[in-house]
């Protein structure tokens, strides 16, 4: 099946460079809005910033993210110099998407939304590509009579927007604004459109000269005059009554000149990036109050808001982000904000290069627009000259699948997922053990596309059809871990033998469902090669597992195991904590260690305890500070302290084996200590080692043996268990 392909811009952070990458077109979800692009708007802030993050070098990055350089130091500490490398190296050469003010045609809708409807025009946060995915929440629809060109300013002006509603001016106000880019401009349209009397300081007398056209006063800082004394001249000697930041500088100077010009209980609002080493006197004498302002207002970075759809009650919380948006259309379509007078540039959108390289050049430019369709040409009009075009304007690196023939190749493997996790460590453990790779799925496009080209995958697309089609000797499952259980029951039910990485399933029911589609494989006569199901319990498969279950194995007396897992703190709006999409984080990464335990113990588990701690505070997760009790049929006990409570130094897994008299410790897979044994000398790895490569080399060679590297009954019997505890500590 041949796809639609699109093209979108990234960087690179490594070197600042702005590339385009084409790649097969997103697919949708329930809560998500599919959108043509018309225009999209660079953001010269933001992405000006961007710009001279990604050129600056390593030693520059470092010192503009000192917070980021404590966290690798203690990584280095805990994981190893190898793996922390190999981490942030991942991090800074993954390409970044870029852009969020578009302005589009909706080609498609999930199955959630009722109030937008395909071919509505619509404004989105989405980035600079031919074709978007938004939720629903981040995408408003447009007014008949508002232009394209000024839509297209919409996402940006709202978080001026939300800043002003922070300052909350009234008509006949002195406000301040420092900084007039895009954002301070915008917002000095709407102060004047409130009432307010607007003062506009900034270094560049160009955009001052914008600033006074739309009826602010200006004060350029370049000149030698006070702006203090300025400022309290322009407010009659009475103080200025409210301040917006808008600019984006280390300096203290504009919240130092803000508090100075403020009257008595004034109030300032930072929207950019300002120095914020606040003088307490000039904040205490007067009783200042200084606020920051989040982006587009209530909602943003809220997964329920965002990605779920859920919506905050009209009348408890008035201007949510996407009201915010609506309020900025209206504001345009009543003539009461002309955003399309900032606009310094058009390009087409495949010369966004040579756009970026304007704004690098000219300091002074405001609004750069990229069109996706020339003026005088329809969207079919347009698709019809790029079929004739032989080459594209500009280098565009292809991420596209690749028709494929009959492939019967020795360890032929799919994958189904491209995050984090799937692109770092599992792909290139099944890369070090010469896995041939064929088609890997990915819904968003651009990540499976990405991770395709770079480990030579045959093909990529956003549907699992070509590996339900295909001829694979297994498929490999990384995707969220809502879709674990019915994606394995799929793949096994059509006779592939099938690698998950962990959860298996989020409950018992889909549990139940794949044990049923599991045996009805195996016992069909037609089916001549048994698939295998293997679950990504990888710890099993480590050195110092292997090492330490060889030595226990032949101590008759019942075994005393103690887990100790530093699992560090994870916000309660990230994806694993939802019970839903995740699991949470004993299904999502406790299970590893009730598999491990099952495995050095080598007996089934008779039953379990578990208890947690309880906090009332709705921000507080209580099943990731848990403990929980094993209870083996040879009376071996092991107990699990899995705890995201802990300080980031301490080792992260600590591993404690008591058996006839004998210890064993394992620290974070790279040191492994004994006690009481005989010319046995201590371990230590250079870096860490948690069986990957391992797990899937024995996963690859079971493939063709058919002998499973974990018997199917363990899996079951661990995903059951570790269900039914996450369960109890829910509900207890």
């Amino acid at each position: 099946m041949q796809e639609n392909k699109v093209k979108q811009i990234f960087q690179d952070l490594s070197s600042g460079n702005i590339e385009f990458f084409e790649f097969p077109e997103p697919s949708i979800s329930n809560n998500t809005v599919k959108i043509l692009t018309k225009k999209t708007l660079i953001s010269a802030g933001t992405e000006r910033m961007l710009l001279e993050f990604g050129k600056s070098s390593y030693l520059g990055k470092a010192l503009k993210q000192p917070e980021k350089v404590k966290e690798v130091i203690n990584k280095i500490k805990t994981d190893g110099m190898k793996t922390t490398y190999e981490a942030v190296r991942t991090k800074i050469t993954d390409p970044l998407p870029i852009g969020y003010c578009n302005v589009g045609i909706v080609k498609e809708i999930g199955s959630n939304i009722t109030d937008i409807k395909i071919g509505d025009r619509v404004i989105s946060n989405g980035p600079h590509a031919e074709v978007v995915i938004v939720p629903r929440n981040l995408c408003t629809k447009v007014p008949d009579t508002v232009k394209d060109e000024d839509a297209v300013y919409t996402v940006l002006t709202s978080i001026g927007l939300q800043g002003i509603r922070l300052l909350n001016p009234t008509i006949g106000e002195s406000i301040a604004v420092f900084g007039v880019g895009l954002i301070g401009l915008l917002s000095i349209q709407i102060l004047l459109a409130n009432g307010c009397r607007v003062l506009a300081f900034d270094f560049d007398q160009e955009k001052l000269d914008i600033a006074k056209e739309l009826g602010a006063e200006t004060f350029n800082l370049s000149k030698d005059a006070s702006p203090v004394n300025y400022g309290m001249s322009f407010s009659r000697g009475n103080g200025i009554d409210g301040v917006l930041i808008t600019a984006s500088t280390a300096s203290n100077d504009p919240i130092s000149f803000a508090a100075k010009m403020s009257r008595v209980k004034g109030r300032i609002i930072l929207v950019g990036v300002a120095g914020t080493n606040i003088n307490r006197a000039d904040f205490y004498e007067k009783e200042l109050s200084f606020q920051v302002s989040c982006s587009y207002g209530p909602g943003r970075y809220d997964a329920n808001y965002e990605e779920l759809g859920h919506d905050y009650p009209f009348g408890y919380v008035r201007w949510t982000e996407n009201r915010n948006f609506e309020a900025v259309l209206d504001l345009i379509q009543e003539n009461k904000i002309r955003p399309s007078l900032l606009t310094t540039k058009i390009f087409n959108f495949l010369d966004a290069s040579i756009a970026y390289q304007y704004m690098s050049e000219k300091k002074s430019s405001l609004g750069l627009v990229l069109d996706f369709i020339s003026p005088n040409q329809s969207s079919e009009k347009l698709e019809s000259q790029k079929k004739k075009e032989k080459e594209p304007p500009i280098a565009i690196k292809n991420l596209g699948s690749v028709e494929q023939e009959n492939i019967s190749l020795t360890n032929s493997i799919s994958f189904v997922g491209a995050g984090n996790y799937a692109s770092r460590v599992l792909i290139p453990a099944f890369q070090k053990n010469n896995a041939f790779f064929n088609h890997i799925c990915s819904p968003r496009g651009f990540n499976g596309s990405k991770i395709a080209k770079k480990y030579g995958f045959f093909s990529s697309s956003t549907d699992i059809e070509p590996i339900l089609s295909g001829k694979d000797d297994a498929v490999v499952i990384v995707s969220r871990h809502d879709s674990h259980a019915e994606l394995a029951e799929k793949f096994l039910g059509n006779g592939l033998s099938v690698f998950v990485e962990k959860p298996l399933a989020l409950n018992m029911e889909d549990l139940e469902k794949i044990k049923a589609t599991y045996y009805k494989v195996i016992a069909d006569k037609k089916i001549l090669k048994k698939p295998i199901l293997m679950i990504g319990f990888n710890r099993r498969f480590a050195p110092f597992s292997i090492a330490a279950k060889n030595l226990i194995s032949s101590d008759r007396e019942p075994k005393v195991i103690i887990m100790t897992v530093n699992a560090g703190h994870i916000p309660l709006d990230h994806w694993t904590q939802d019970f839903n999409t995740g699991g949470g984080r004993i299904l999502g990464e406790a299970c590893h260690f009730i598999d491990l335990a099952r495995f050095l113990i080598g007996h089934k588990i008779k039953d379990w305890s578990a208890v947690s701690i309880k906090s009332e505070n709705i921000e507080f997760v209580n099943e990731d500070k848990s403990i929980i009790t094993l209870n083996f049929d040879d009376g071996s006990i092991a107990s699990i302290h899995y705890l995201a409570n802990g300080s980031s130094q301490f080792p992260k897994e600590r591993i404690e084996v008591f058996s006839s008299g004998k210890n064993i410790q394992i620290d974070n897979f790279r040191r492994m200590k004994f006690f009481g044994y005989k010319f046995t000398k201590n371990k230590r790895l250079w870096s860490q080692d948690k069986g990957q490569v391992n797990c899937v080399n024995e996963f690859l060679s079971s493939i063709h043996s058919e002998a499973a590297p974990i018997p199917v009954d363990e899996i079951f019997e661990v995903s059951e268990i570790t269900i039914r505890i996450a369960n109890y500590l829910r509900s207890n």
